[in-house]
């Protein structure tokens, strides 16, 4: 009888993975980061400078589209222009033959449909004007 006692109680071999050596690996790996994390600033960057150059700043001129699709040009101390479509390739060629980076800023009715506005950007871009932007109304 003791013989069949002794083969009730077989040794089996222990299936299950032992993650505890997993778990101190990261926690060290975690430290690390935590620690090193802060020392690395990314953001920095060294400019270079520039001794005597003297940079101009063009006011932007405002190009209003109203509800009716009505074009007006307004610039820095004039009196405001009204322009038909086909009248802006005409303005946008003569202000890129004076200054080409002078920066147009578009204000379109939030009634007027987009292709509206497209239209005007697209002439404006064929006849020479580089900077172009969109204004908005905060809320």
């Amino acid at each position: 009888m003791a013989r069949s006692s002794l083969r009730t109680h077989k040794c089996r071999a222990m299936s299950d993975i032992n993650v505890v050596p997993y778990i101190d690996v990261m926690l060290v790996l975690f430290v690390i980061f935590m620690v090193t994390a802060p020392i690395v600033n990314p953001g920095v960057v060294n400019l270079p400078t520039v001794g005597g150059a003297k940079v101009q700043p063009y006011p932007p001129i405002f190009l209003t589209i109203d509800a009716n699709e009505k074009i007006t040009i307004q610039k820095e101390g004039e009196p405001s222009q009204n322009l038909s479509k086909f009248e802006v390739g005409a303005f946008a060629r003569s202000l890129a033959e004076k200054a080409s980076d002078q920066p147009i800023m578009i204000a379109g009715d939030k009634d007027i449909k987009y292709g509206v506005v497209m239209d005007v950007m697209s002439t404006l871009k064929e006849n020479g004007v580089k900077r172009m932007s969109l204004a908005v109304k905060t809320q």
